[in-house]
């Protein structure tokens, strides 16, 4: 795998460029792809749809294929989503927590670039752009390793995004796309640590898995998406019905879904009937507890299985509980760091739920579907994080940035 080993190289001396080059020359190179992306949008198109014929006629999963599919709002958004990390500030440079120590030498630390960063995901297209958009604007070379099925639709994005920065005088190499599905191109990847800083892992609990299992770069992990929303005594029972049902139905197929719903047992009799039905008539089955099931008589049994699962589906569990701590028990019991939200009008239930619940997104009274890098103001996101080395949650501009030491000093020996 020469070829692989060829490309990380240059990719590694594309990255030291980077790191010099002014934020207005970055921004307007992503201005640039953004265009292109849109005016491109009938080839990648067809080149998405030769994706998605292939994903049908093999038989991949109903979720999948969705999360693979392009449109034309689709592209736009992605463009959008270049455009909108071209106008984020740039981290890089930037000085932080500058101090005099007693002895007169100025120590402050500055941002930069972690230099290479290695991207392998699966099914979504979109994540090509977003991680380009945000390794140029933060000074990082990219190294990209889209899933087979989504294989057409990567290269094109990818070809567009490489012509721009030719044509903006950067070097193309700053992102590079692995130009074969062979899973032998992916685990030489992973041993260049040479010349790759990161792995970030995008797509299901067996990628991260496998990719943790054989790299010898340091991973950013993401297992999976098991989020919890708790409708604590105090909550406004029809707020908890919308919130409840845009969590778990928007998009189920997504990470930040809802995949088990926590009553408390002082509402469960006015709340759940009612919310089993507005579930039902999205068609979402619902696997219950005992309590659960006596408040509403056909719903499935919940099995111990099903509180750490993470369904990915129109498939929801539930449970009613005791009290918040109840609640917050099983969510560190269950959980995956992820999303977790509480629906309360009670300050002091919400602020205990901030601060006791250690995932890396915790809301009050909104939607785990806000936890997206977009969202949450970072443009868009490299990945989420549900480890705390060196970053938690959604990953931006900032999180693609280490920080160095810069001492300041006038003659000091010690």
């Amino acid at each position: 795998m020469s070829e692989i080993r060829e490309i990380a190289r240059e990719a590694r001396e594309a990255s030291r460029i980077l790191a010099k080059v002014r934020s207005d020359r970055k921004e307007r190179a992503l201005r640039a792809m953004a265009d292109r992306i849109e005016g491109a949008t009938g080839p990648l198109l067809e080149q998405n749809g030769v994706d998605v014929r292939k994903a049908r006629e093999v038989g991949l999963p109903g979720p999948m294929v969705e999360r693979l599919a392009m449109t034309e709002r689709s592209i736009r958004e992605m463009a959008q989503g270049i455009r909108e990390v071209s106008a984020l500030p740039d981290p890089v440079g930037e000085i932080v927590r500058m101090g005099r120590r007693p002895n007169g030498l100025v120590v402050g630390r500055m941002r930069i670039p972690l230099g290479v960063v290695g991207i392998i995901y699966e099914a979504r297209p979109n994540v090509t752009a977003d991680a380009a958009a945000l390794c140029l604007k933060s000074g990082n070379a990219v190294i990209l390793r889209g899933g087979s099925e989504a294989f057409h639709s990567n290269q094109a994005i990818a070809a567009i995004l490489r012509e721009t920065l030719v044509q903006e005088d950067l070097p193309r190499e700053a992102v590079s796309m692995i130009p074969t599905t062979d899973r032998a191109a992916v685990r030489e990847m992973l041993q260049l640590e040479e010349y790759i800083d990161v792995i970030i892992p995008r797509g299901g609990e067996e990628l991260i898995r496998a990719v943790v299992a054989e790299s010898r770069i340091p991973v950013i992990k993401h297992y999976k998406g098991v989020c919890h929303v708790f409708v604590d005594a105090s909550a406004d029972l029809e707020m908890a019905e919308s919130v409840c049902l845009n969590a778990k139905v928007q998009r189920p197929a997504v990470c930040n879904a809802m995949e088990t719903l926590l009553v408390h047992q002082d509402v469960a009799e006015r709340f759940l009937p009612g919310m089993v039905a507005r579930f039902r008539e999205q068609g979402v089955e619902i696997r219950g507890c005992p309590r659960t099931k006596q408040l509403v008589s056909d719903v499935k049994e919940a099995r111990e299985e099903d509180w750490p699962a993470e369904y990915n589906d129109l498939i929801l569990a539930v449970r009613v509980v005791e009290d918040l701590d109840r609640a917050i028990d099983h969510i560190a019991r269950y959980g995956s760091d992820h999303t977790e939200s509480i629906i309360t009008r009670d300050y002091a239930s919400a602020q205990r739920f901030l601060q006791e619940v250690q995932s890396s997104v915790v809301l009050v009274n909104a939607s785990t579907r806000f936890a997206d890098g977009n969202q949450l103001g970072l443009g868009a996101e490299i990945g989420i994080s549900t480890t705390k080395l060196h970053a938690y949650g959604p990953m931006g501009l900032e999180e693609l940035c280490a920080r160095k030491f810069v001492v300041l000093g006038d003659g000091h020996v010690r």
